[in-house]
């Protein structure tokens, strides 16, 4: 049996970085704070919440996705790692607070180093 690659792990959090209570986001895994964009490096796989690293992620550079809207390049402050991830953008009813379109457009300035 192959490992699952995708967990569904959508609960609240306070902010490793800014502090700001986080709210799940209601239709998929939230995996960065919608404020500060800064992330956690604890999972392998999305959601399974197995690394043990657990450095902060700081959101380094985004680039438009005719699918996702935007995707985040978050690299960790502890070990180095490049990871990107779908922003929480666009049109979700029911949804959460989505991410910040400001510190988004901000971060497609910035060169993709991935």
């Amino acid at each position: 049996m192959e490992p699952k690659l995708f967990t569904k792990n959508d609960n609240g959090f306070v902010c490793a970085h800014c502090g700001k209570a986080v709210d799940p986001l209601g239709y998929t895994s939230r995996n960065h704070c919608p404020y500060c964009l800064w992330s956690l490096h604890v999972d392998v796989n999305p959601g399974d919440r197995a690394n043990e690293c657990a450095g902060q992620m700081e959101p380094i550079a985004a680039k438009p996705d005719p699918k996702a809207g935007f995707i985040i390049l978050h690299r960790c402050t502890k070990c180095g790692e490049l990871h990107p991830n779908k922003a929480a953008y666009g049109s979700h009813p029911g949804a959460g607070r989505l991410d910040s379109t400001k510190l988004l457009i901000a971060l497609t300035a910035r060169p993709w180093e991935k």
